[in-house]
């Protein structure tokens, strides 16, 4: 792939893997800035600002703060509008774009004519299938199948449940939904009764929970993406009492899962779902790219999907994840935190501040990525267009039936 625009002949010689630490402060301000936008579709919540403040603070951190011209834009839930902010970013003379996307096909005719005029893309945690974009996800990591195999496991096999689901037309949201379909459709038992979009944001899930349960209050589990302590939140204020519920990372949801208190009133569970240190990621992976530190031919990368059932959280002293913790305490960040923002080995620059604020950490430098990455499995409709999808698409990962349809 030829990326014709990308202003890097001369810093490419200056950061090579073994100079990118050395690299001079007036040596690099003698360079033109790489242009990257950062491009966010849905924003309206902690997921969302996490994964942005990440790269925020990764583009802070030297040398990228000397060779790095960062610009955020927030185009909504219209894939028009995200087309049109594209079509800004290109015309603008973007040399990479870093990015949510709204929809996994919508976007593809701009994201094309950006690429042949030599635009890098970057998509994070949400997909595309216009070939010529990388695809940075935990997508083909198998969220829905996992999870709704751990719910039918706590459930024995049967019970009325509850579907939150995230944004409409998003990829993440179908591909979510169709892992989870396809083990619940395997148990005659299971009984979908309510389904509804909560956005991704637990005041949203809140709000569409109380509404689920009004007419169905005797629900035995709930299905959940992320956003799934506002669930909590409402069954707790219709009565005294939870259910087993799969969630993804919020602080709340995994404290709650370990608290003797919460178990008590009946919640069971495991907290999985989707990291927003995917979008860090796919910025040092763009970054080393433009750059002249790496070639990478898969275009579909596979982030590694978490997995934390309760007698697995363990909440961290400090402001990074060590020893095993992977929970900040409630009294360091809000309950929609979302936990798995950090990554030690990937992102070892950032902190809790990072995330929380954009900021960058006092001293640290931008290190290497490890050199191999995981190639993601080819899903139709989802990373890829004219493809064939495995035939063990669905396969369990993290856990295994306990009870058979």
């Amino acid at each position: 792939m030829t990326f014709g625009k990308f202003k890097w002949a001369a810093l490419a010689a200056l950061m090579s893997a073994t100079a990118l630490q050395s690299i001079g402060g007036a040596a690099a301000q003698d360079q033109e800035k790489f242009k990257i936008y950062l491009s966010l579709s849905y924003s309206g919540n902690a997921w969302q600002s996490e994964a942005a403040n990440i790269v925020k603070a990764l583009a802070a951190t030297p040398p990228y703060n000397e060779t790095v011209e960062l610009i955020e834009v927030i185009s909504g839930t219209d894939p028009q509008a995200q087309i049109s902010a594209y079509e800004s970013m290109i015309d603008a003379g973007a040399d990479g774009i870093v990015s949510f996307p709204i929809s996994s096909t919508a976007l593809n005719r701009t994201i094309k004519r950006g690429c042949d005029e030599g635009v890098l893309f970057f998509m994070y945690d949400a997909t595309v299938t216009e070939s010529c974009a990388y695809n940075v996800s935990y997508l083909t990591a198998g969220f829905g199948e996992n999870t709704a195999q751990a719910l039918v496991n706590e459930l024995g096999g049967k019970g009325k449940i509850f579907l939150s689901r995230g944004v409409p037309g998003n990829s993440v949201d179908k591909r979510h939904t169709d892992g989870a379909m396809h083990i619940f459709n395997q148990y005659p038992g299971i009984e979908i009764v309510a389904e509804y979009y909560s956005y991704w944001d637990d005041r949203t899930t809140q709000q569409e929970t109380a509404k689920a349960l009004a007419a169905h209050p005797d629900v035995d589990g709930i299905w959940a993406q992320a956003g799934e302590y506002g669930a909590i939140q409402a069954m707790l204020d219709a009565g005294d009492r939870l259910v087993p519920m799969t969630g993804e990372n919020s602080a709340g949801f995994r404290l709650a899962l370990a608290d003797p208190e919460m178990q008590a009133k009946g919640l069971r569970g495991v907290s999985a779902g989707s990291p927003p240190a995917q979008a860090g990621y796919a910025f040092k992976l763009m970054m080393e790219i433009l750059t002249g530190q790496r070639e990478l031919e898969p275009m579909n990368i596979e982030y590694p999907l978490p997995w934390v059932p309760a007698d697995q959280v363990k909440i961290c002293e400090g402001d990074v994840y060590e020893d095993g913790c992977n929970v900040f305490p409630a009294d360091r960040v809000p309950s929609s935190f979302v936990s798995e923002v950090l990554n030690p080995e990937l992102l070892p620059e950032v902190n809790i501040e990072s995330a929380l604020n954009g900021t960058p950490v006092e001293g640290a430098t931008i290190q290497p990525l490890p050199a191999e990455v995981v190639e993601a499995a080819n899903e139709p409709g989802i990373n890829c267009s004219r493809c064939e999808a495995p035939e063990d698409l669905y396969k369990l990962t993290k856990v295994q039936p306990t009870v058979q349809p």
